[in-house]
């Protein structure tokens, strides 16, 4: 009786640890996007977004129709459902509001209220789900909030604006939302998912463009921003989110403001700042030693269904 249900238990703990780490290359490809952004010379930021997002759909398309063939392809879609739209209409909310926080407020700022989404996540996670917060997640959380508050503290604004960080809070919960929702309904592939989301962005982006006329030389690197960056990205998402607690992915997000100005400076010589290196070096540290003891709990045996929640198919 031990053995038989030591299986299933192990495979769930092995399927955890292999979730966390694509959730990562998630992060680790959204993180190119600054590096990318910085080659960009097209002036209408619609544009951007309309071409980035019409990418990232290719790029998603392709990547279904390779994987699980045209008639495979048309079953995810059917089969998503209402979980499917709601989770592809929070990522072109999150993606677009993006674009029109930026106009409205810092960088800094938007990083800052963004570092508030592991709480976010964690609570709605414990609310819908029933996933406990441990202490490691609390003492985790925190060390992304404080870390994230000094690495924009050079630069952080003082006059806010209700739109700008509005907007701000609303991508933070879109995300959170997304997240969950893979995460509760892991049976059900979220690929076709962010393909909808893309598309919802193309479509609004479309109609604020100006003109969609760009050079060879941004369309080249549009193309870069679309399908490594989103549409790689979201399809890493799409399958890591369903294997792992909603909490695990949301704070492995902190990973993709944190890597992204080290690609620039590579890539562009931007050196970062020194409280940047500082509050950095205190998310990384804290998000390497919690994976690190989340990675030890997993190994160990516990008891199958702490949060009611079916390890996915």
């Amino acid at each position: 009786m031990g053995s038989s249900e030591a299986v299933p238990v192990a495979s769930a703990a092995s399927e955890e640890r292999v979730g966390v780490v694509i959730v990562f290359l998630a992060a680790l490809c959204w993180s190119l996007g600054g590096m990318f952004a910085r080659y960009i010379e097209a002036p209408d930021v619609w544009a951007v977004v309309f071409w980035r997002s019409v990418w990232a759909a290719l790029f998603l398309a392709g990547f279904m129709l390779w994987r699980d063939g045209a008639r495979g392809s048309v079953r995810m879609v059917r089969a998503m459902g209402l979980a499917g739209c709601v989770v592809g209409f929070c990522f072109a909310i999150a993606s677009t509001a993006l674009v029109v926080a930026l106009s409205h407020t810092t960088v800094a700022n938007v990083l800052l209220i963004q570092a508030t989404g592991p709480l976010f996540a964690a609570m709605m996670a414990y609310v819908v789900l029933g996933e406990r917060i441990t202490l490691p997640t609390v003492l985790a959380i925190a060390a992304v909030l404080v870390g994230m508050g000094i690495v924009v503290s050079d630069s952080i604004s003082q006059n806010l604006s209700i739109i700008g960080e509005g907007l701000a809070v609303l991508i933070v919960l879109a995300f959170s939302c997304a997240t969950v929702m893979t995460r509760r309904f892991s049976q059900v592939r979220m690929t076709p998912a962010m393909l909808l989301g893309t598309l919802m962005a193309a479509l609004f982006a479309s109609t604020q463009a100006g003109s969609f006329a760009v050079s060879a030389k941004d369309m080249a690197f549009l193309f870069a921003f679309g399908a490594i960056n989103l549409g790689l990205g979201m399809a890493f998402f799409a399958v890591g989110a369903r294997m792992v607690p909603a909490v695990y992915a949301a704070l492995l997000s902190p990973f993709e403001p944190l890597l992204g100005p080290f690609w620039v400076w590579l890539a562009h010589g931007e050196v970062p700042s020194g409280s940047a290196l500082v509050g950095g070096g205190i998310v990384m540290a804290a998000l390497l030693l919690y994976i690190a003891v989340e990675f030890r709990r997993m190994s160990k045996p516990v008891r199958p269904g702490v949060t009611g929640i079916s390890a996915p198919s």
